[in-house]
């Protein structure tokens, strides 16, 4: 993964016996490999199901493409490393390949992230400012899309820096992170938390009470002028776009709080953190899950 790598934890757990270790890590790597194989091939899918429907010209699926292509960011850049490394104990690569996969596996977090802002913001818009929305058109969601990718790649940049492949024994080269101590890794990890996580979190959930209040109103306010005469079906087709845009907001947060509870968690505390085991394993798992999530979801609302 990549946040988990701020603090250098690929070293080996010299605490556990050798057989247990190695027997886990091929577990992990076999479900690592598991969850690849589900997110390429649900997000080829999906983007083939989306090529189909390229004629509708529905607002959402330029959204949901970009979304598609951040989870197939994640898919390469952090669960393909990660699986190397359960196999091979060590980063194999040179210098140069050691910062370009830790930079795009922060791409990937971040354009996953954003985007699901972006598409959030435009359903708020779409629901609570209609008359905006319509005369801008499309061009506020290419506008809000390219800012998705420019901040992702823009707030990674980092990565470049901090990550290198650094001589860890005789020998033994890997990738890890350099910090000034004690502070730098701490600041560091919560400011990613702070920019991949809890910021977007806060506009999401701001976006949703927004549209959700507004489209209670607005239904009751028609129920009350039409006597509810075909209240359901004009609010139908909005509430479906909505509920959608909620499961995928639900889906990532469920999925990535866990790990960057445990990542702020092994920062401030390292002596207490369960940064080992089948529960730290789970967590890293879960957060890879997320890229296999959201064609599932889409397919099952469209």
């Amino acid at each position: 993964m990549t946040v988990q790598h701020v603090s250098n934890s690929t070293e080996k757990e010299t605490d556990v016996d050798g057989d247990v270790y190695e027997g886990f890590a091929l577990i992990r790597a076999g479900i690592l490999g598991l969850v690849f194989v589900l997110a390429t091939c649900s997000n080829v899918f999906f983007l083939c199901t989306l090529w189909k429907k390229r004629k509708r010209n529905i607002r959402t699926q330029i959204f949901l493409l970009h979304l598609c292509l951040a989870d197939l960011v994640v898919a390469f850049f952090q669960v393909v490393p990660q699986f190397s490394i359960e196999i091979t104990h060590r980063f194999r690569g040179t210098d140069f390949l050691c910062r370009s996969v830790k930079y795009l596996q922060v791409v990937g977090m971040f354009a996953s992230a954003y985007m699901i802002v972006a598409m959030t913001l435009d359903r708020y818009h779409a629901v609570c400012k209609p008359m905006v929305s319509f005369l801008e058109g499309s061009c506020r969601r290419y506008i809000s899309i390219g800012a998705a990718w420019l901040i992702s790649l823009a707030f990674s940049s980092p990565q470049l820096f901090i990550f290198s492949l650094q001589e860890v024994g005789e020998n033994q080269y890997d990738c890890w992170a350099t910090f000034i101590e004690p502070w730098g890794s701490r600041i560091y990890i919560s400011w990613i938390t702070l920019a991949v996580f809890v910021l977007p979190a806060v506009i999401l959930l701001y976006c949703q009470i927004r549209i959700c209040t507004t489209i209670y109103f607005n239904m009751k306010r028609k129920a009350l002028q039409e006597g509810r005469t075909g209240t359901k079906g004009v609010s139908n087709a909005v509430f479906k776009t909505v509920e959608m845009t909620f499961v995928i907001v639900m889906a990532y947060t469920v999925c990535w709080s866990p790990f960057f509870v445990v990542q702020l968690w092994s920062a401030w505390s390292p002596s207490s953190a369960p940064t080992k085991g089948p529960v730290f394993a789970i967590i890293m798992l879960l957060a890879s899950l997320n890229s296999c999530t959201n064609p599932w979801i889409y397919l099952y609302y469209s």
